[in-house]
């Protein structure tokens, strides 16, 4: 489905961003995989995508930072030979009332959930433009459509992200290049593992299919919006969460 395409996807070290490495490469795609820190868990990741037959990179980069997003944009590119899927889905948590929330703890969560995605995109669509062709993906999440107490900026950010994609798709479509978003809900990641079980069981027990999701689940939809069965998509936000925004 996606044999010799190149993708580049952020936050990929674990959790989603891995998953959809890791179901990408199972398909065929060259990924470059842009990481924040962990550079074991980038490693492994690399490890594990390599051994599904395709070329795999890592790539340190803070999506805070301007230069170092051009700069990474360029060495993922040459290592990889051209690029066709950019994949935003680099984001953090700094959860707080409103009331409480320090003003540095909304402004980062916005600079690199919501302006990291554009950085990447800015940088990425001048490649995609030239090919003629492109897809971009972007992870929003549940929370950015229906809002969620004790995450005002998160939400914000993903919220941010669906305009982002609607903008984009309709600037970049004339050139080839599609633009959605995935909108994951209740989802098995670490962040979920360290939740209390009685705030699990009052998330389950408002899930239409009564369980959570797995990242695959996720995955497997960003390799069909990056095919080519997927080139009169754009524009969309697309849910993945059980039914819970039903």
């Amino acid at each position: 489905m996606l044999k010799n395409k190149k993708a580049l996807i952020t936050g990929a070290s674990r959790g989603i961003g891995r998953a959809i490495a890791l179901d990408m490469a199972s398909n065929g795609a060259d990924i470059a995989i842009v990481y924040a820190s962990n550079v074991g868990a980038a490693e492994e990741t690399c490890r594990c995508l390599t051994e599904k037959g395709v070329n795999a990179f890592a790539f340190q980069c803070d999506v805070r930072d301007d230069a170092k997003v051009k700069e990474t944009v360029k060495q993922a590119v040459l290592a990889l030979g051209g690029l066709d899927i950019l994949v935003n889905n680099s984001g953090i948590v700094k959860d707080g009332l409103i009331p409480l929330m320090k003003e540095d703890h909304f402004t980062s969560v916005i600079d690199t959930n919501l302006s990291g995605a554009y950085r990447m995109i800015r940088h990425c669509c001048m490649y995609l433009m030239k090919q003629g062709k492109g897809r971009i993906i972007n992870i929003s999440s549940v929370v950015g459509i229906m809002g969620n107490a004790g995450q005002s900026n998160y939400a914000a950010s993903k919220a941010g992200l669906i305009g982002l994609t609607k903008s984009v798709a309709k600037e970049l479509g004339a050139r080839g290049i599609t633009c959605n978003a995935i909108a994951p809900g209740f989802i098995r990641t670490d962040m979920t593992d360290a939740l209390e079980e009685d705030t699990r069981r009052a998330l389950l027990a408002n899930l239409p299919l009564g369980r959570m999701g797995e990242p695959e689940d996720v995955a497997h939809l960003a390799s069909f919006l990056a095919s080519d069965m997927a080139s009169y998509i754009s524009g969309g936000v697309y849910t993945v969460d059980g039914g819970m925004c039903v």
